[in-house]
């Protein structure tokens, strides 16, 4: 068993890899709450790939990630193991993401019972094309519902004006259309092709005796190692689709979304994403110029967030805010970014930034699904979660002020609206 401690957050990581290559990682805590997620590196942009021995390309439907998650509840006996998790009074629920799909419960009691339907149900999938059209409804409803969230709409018209080829403008749950192609053996083709032990990792937070749960989970283990598929991606272009998208919802109060294609995918993303937290407080915090006097004058309620999204194959900067002063707040969105790229940050703002971005990321290990959730999304992108507290005193002024200029720039800039409906 490997330890890795961090001793600026005091925090331990047990990590085992097993035989079969499931790796499993205990983050012990002293709480009552206990955490586990089962996560497998397939989402919503592997839609190409070359199965194990074969010499032919599958193309999947759009959404068969996410329709996967859904059906893997399902199981022979009848039961529905959300359900069965459910009535002994565990949290349990399960997510698909652009490159991963988990499985998790967390309960305060009946830990080891909930294991034993957990573990079973993730390795036993029952597809009939019975269950699978009875779903099929239920989806589509998430469908539309998605189709009304205005946070979500806006997001994906971002990632429509932003790229042209990349999986990533591919809606999580699919379209109507495309999960009308799928059925009881699309759904075994994914299940056979990745989910197998040396694609997925098992992450525990909470009151845990490493050792002994690693051991439990290793007895209840029965998926051999495969060899890996081939997944194919697009090439994506460096330049941008469209400068300007919007799109007329039942909303109150415009969103804004402005959007920015990062290029240079291949730079440290670990310190690329504490220098634009940084930014996001010096930009735009509520201590900053842009903040007081859009504030002040009623044109904004709250500050904008900043967040940088990255993965295998893309990495964009997102700044999303509320406002009824659309042009107004883009103007003053440009503005900021241009003057601190022209006078640069002062050391005291790059001080105060730094310490409250610091304290964030140590709150995170508060929540044992917080932390588990960390770990899952860092392990697919091939990060190792405590090198954020490793890497941060690496991040310098001087590095921040070139994140800003080479990132934040029109070519690479989209902007997304929502309007209220006339």
């Amino acid at each position: 068993m490997q330890i890795l401690e961090n001793s600026k957050i005091k925090e331990k990581l047990y990590i085992e890899k097993l035989d079969n290559g499931l790796k499993i990682i205990v983050l012990p805590k002293k709480t009552r709450k206990k955490y586990i997620v089962w996560s497998v590196n397939f989402g919503s942009i592997d839609n190409k790939f070359f199965a194990q021995n074969e010499n032919e390309m599958t193309v999947v439907p759009d959404g068969i990630a996410h329709y996967l998650e859904h059906k893997m509840f399902e199981q022979k006996n009848g039961k529905n193991s959300l359900d069965v998790l459910t009535s002994i009074g565990v949290d349990a629920n399960a997510y698909t993401t652009n490159d991963h799909t988990a499985y998790l419960y967390e309960c305060t009691d009946n830990f080891d019972e909930a294991l034993d339907e957990f573990m079973d149900y993730v390795q036993n999938p029952y597809f009939t094309d019975e269950n699978v059209e009875k779903e099929r409804g239920i989806i589509e409803q998430e469908i539309m519902m998605y189709d009304d969230y205005p946070e979500w709409s806006i997001y994906m018209n971002a990632m429509k004006a932003m790229y042209k080829n990349n999986e990533i403008n591919i809606d999580v749950a699919g379209t109507k259309e495309s999960i009308a192609e799928i059925n009881k053996d699309k759904l075994y083709k994914i299940y056979n092709s990745f989910y197998y032990p040396n694609n997925m990792i098992i992450v525990l937070s909470g009151d845990f005796n490493p050792e002994n749960i690693i051991n439990t989970i290793k007895s209840k283990i029965t998926m051999k190692r495969l060899d890996d598929p081939k997944r194919v991606y697009n090439e994506e272009q460096d330049e941008i689709v469209q400068k300007y998208i919007d799109k007329e919802m039942n909303i109150s109060m415009p969103i804004v979304l402005v959007g920015y294609k990062d290029g240079n995918i291949s730079e440290n993303k670990i310190k690329k994403d504490i220098a634009i937290e940084i930014l996001s407080i010096i930009l735009f915090g509520k201590s900053s110029s842009f903040f007081e006097r859009l504030y002040e004058t009623g044109k904004i309620i709250s500050a904008p967030s900043i967040n940088y999204e990255f993965s295998k194959t893309y990495a964009h900067a997102l700044i999303q805010i509320q406002t009824n002063f659309v042009d107004e707040v883009i103007e003053g969105i440009n503005s900021r970014i241009e003057d601190i790229k022209k006078n640069g940050i002062t050391e005291e703002d790059f001080k105060r930034a730094q310490k409250r971005v610091y304290g964030d990321f140590i709150k995170d290990y508060n929540e044992v699904s917080t932390i588990a959730s960390i770990i899952v999304s860092d392990y697919f992108k091939n990060i190792n979660s405590f090198d954020y507290f490793e890497e941060f005193n690496s991040v310098s002024k001087e590095y921040v002020e070139k994140v800003l200029k080479e990132l934040f720039i029109e070519d690479k800039k989209v902007i997304s609206v929502i309007k209220p409906t006339n």
